[in-house]
């Protein structure tokens, strides 16, 4: 058997990446390498278009073992398991402790229980709410509450008064004064005192090891537009905070980084998305270590993650199903140590028992039949992703160094370093959407034609969430969906349309039967991006027939659709005939000619570098369409 492979594989000689490269070129004709297939990520990375075995010979790490540090590996050793987690919104104690026991009983073993933060909740109640719930099988998570110290103090007394081993109580208390001031611009009490209350949390939970008390909510970057760098550099530059700040106290490093768990947000950029896990944790094993570690094991990690909600979106929402299962796969493959699938709804209102159960059985699916809780770091080795993590490790560690020289996360808060880092990169992703350079599937193309909103949605849903304090005393960070200004503007249309008839594109297509139907099919998409209602037409015989057939319907768009060649002669007519009944449209944009029918009073021209969002909003304000948001 081996001499056959061995005969089997000496039929195909190795391959160079010097004649790859020639190849390549010759193939190109000319045309510029770097710009035809080097990609410029949104975080200034340059991605060549394929990796080859001698790309890992300048990976530092690439002979590490899982459990190993730096941890690039993951924490675990015999297998890839994570668990399974699901919020919990706490209205009534006795119906989320009657949700938490179901859905215990239904593939979830992480819980995380959203407390009212207005109430004050007392050992009965949390001993109410955690009622037949084993916290040495489950993870318990406490969310919102204004209580941390308190809770923390009710679960080391809750454990001990049922005799659980307290080595076996995993869960956490998301106590993050930092976020609170960059969302709020106030902390809880004060900055000194916000810190002495986590050193105090530190110390009320040294009995229980697993139990952690500091939370880094990086999510809050990403869902403010932040790039995936700028997500990883900022969540260890808030991270480095608390370490130095409570290790200031007194504290040693080993009693402060293993208390503390990562927030994190997952989005559909599915490579990327694995190789930033691997990436912050590398980086944040190196940045414990340089407070003197003398126990590797606490240069770990321990990430919880969930989808990234910045690319939710109103319409077609089940396409989000799709989203977040991508996400869910990076985080699995990346190796977080847990995760909660947001539901496909969650955007637009509250998720009832069906969303819940598929979000749950997205990730169920991904264990008992994809089987990606086998395998330890399953990425490791892969030429692509080994050199994206390493891009990212080297690009993240250089933003980072730039927020520690100003003074850290705090002080880069206060003279708007923060802000202005993630402002620029939200610009430059809605940007992106505006003209369709980046997609978001059935919202800024391919929407569902025949959908539309007929219920009333809370104004909310389409504006950026702002929790900034009336003493906020520095610029705060606002988490927004990149769809918002596309479905504000498409509910609009649908808002209208209850009182008034639905805009009518009619799409005048003529000569050229290729062009006209690639056209065509451009400019319905375009236009049903707003909620408008597309009538395409087979192709009309001649230009007099099709402007006589447009002067029958009267509608409130013309669109031509044809070659640039059968515009020469027609374009003008078309537009000249109707431009006092209809907005005439052209789809393309012939030079010179365009210059031609502009003079000519011509004005409205779409193709692919029309900024689609700003163009839909200009026809809206033609119409009279005015978003009552």
């Amino acid at each position: 058997m081996d001499q056959k492979s061995e005969n089997l594989f000496s039929e195909f000689p190795p391959i160079t990446t010097e004649q790859w490269e020639e190849t390549i070129h010759k193939d190109l004709k000319g045309a510029d390498y770097s710009k035809k297939l080097i990609w410029k990520t949104p975080e200034g990375l340059a991605v060549k278009p394929y990796y080859r075995a001698e790309n890992l010979n300048e990976i530092p790490w690439i002979d590490a073992f899982p459990g190993d540090f730096p941890f690039v590996r993951g924490n675990k050793t015999a297998d890839n398991n994570w668990l399974v987690r699901q919020d919990i919104k706490v209205d009534s104690i006795v119906a989320a402790n009657e949700v938490a026991l179901d859905v215990l009983m239904k593939g979830v073993d992480a819980l995380g229980f959203q407390l009212d933060c207005q109430k004050e909740y007392s050992i009965e109640d949390i001993e109410l709410l955690l009622k037949n719930i084993r916290a040495d099988i489950a993870e318990i998570n406490f969310l919102g509450s204004k209580q941390h110290l308190e809770l923390v103090e009710m679960m080391d007394k809750l454990v001990r008064k049922y005799n659980r081993p307290l080595d076996k109580i995993f869960g956490s208390v998301n106590y993050d004064p930092l976020m609170r001031f960059s969302r709020r611009g106030v902390w809880f009490e004060s900055e000194a005192a916000d810190f002495d209350k986590a050193y105090a949390m530190i110390k009320a939970a040294q009995a229980l090891p697993n139990f952690r008390v500091i939370g880094v909510n990086g999510h809050v970057f990403a869902d403010s537009g932040a790039n995936i760098v700028e997500e990883i550099a900022l969540s260890l530059s808030a991270g480095a905070e608390y370490l130095t700040r409570l290790t200031d106290k007194g504290l040693f490093i080993g009693e402060v980084a293993p208390k503390m768990k990562f927030n994190l947000a997952v989005g559909s950029n599915y490579f990327m998305e694995i190789a930033k896990i691997r990436a912050i944790r590398l980086l944040w094993a190196q940045i414990v270590n340089a407070y003197g570690l003398n126990d590797a094991r606490n240069g770990r990690m321990f990430i919880h993650a969930r989808n990234a909600s910045w690319n939710f979106t109103v319409y077609d929402p089940w396409v989000n199903a799709l989203r977040t299962t991508t996400g869910t796969m990076s985080a699995a493959i990346g190796g977080v140590d847990s995760f909660a699938v947001l539901p496909y709804n969650t955007a637009f209102e509250t998720p009832g028992v069906i969303a819940e159960r598929i979000a749950r059985n997205q990730q169920l699916i991904l264990k008992e039949e994809s089987y990606l809780d086998k395998v330890v770091d399953p990425a490791a080795g892969s030429y692509y992703i080994e050199n994206l993590t390493s891009m990212l490790v080297d690009k993240a560690w250089k933003l980072f160094l730039e927020l520690d020289a100003r003074g850290g996360f705090v002080a880069s808060l206060h003279d708007g370093f923060v802000q202005q880092k993630v402002a620029e990169s939200a610009a430059n992703r809605n940007s992106n959407i505006a003209s369709r350079r980046d997609i978001l599937l059935g919202t800024n193309q391919y929407p569902n034609f025949t959908e539309s909103i007929s219920t009333a949605l809370d104004p909310a849903v389409f504006m950026p969430e702002d929790k900034t304090h009336p003493e906020a005393v520095i610029e705060t960070l606002k988490p927004y969906r990149g769809a918002m200004a596309f479905e504000k503007m498409r509910y609009a249309t649908d808002e209208f349309s209850k009182t008034n008839p639905r805009p009518v594109v009619w799409l005048l297509t003529f000569g050229n039967l290729a062009m006209r139907k690639a056209r065509a099919n451009f400019a319905s998409n375009f236009f049903a991006c707003a909620g408008y209602e597309v009538v395409d037409n087979s192709g009309f015989a001649s230009i007099e027939e099709g402007i006589e057939a447009a002067k029958k319907v009267k509608p409130a768009f013309v669109v031509l659709c044809s070659s640039d060649e059968e515009y020469e002669e027609n374009a003008l007519r078309a537009y000249e005939a109707l431009n006092h009944q209809s907005i005439v449209v052209l789809a393309g944009y012939p030079l010179p000619l365009a210059e031609t029918l502009k003079s000519a009073g011509m004005q409205y021209f779409i193709h692919v570098k029309t900024n689609v969002l700003e163009t839909l909003q200009m026809f809206q304000e033609k119409l009279g369409i005015q978003s009552k948001m």
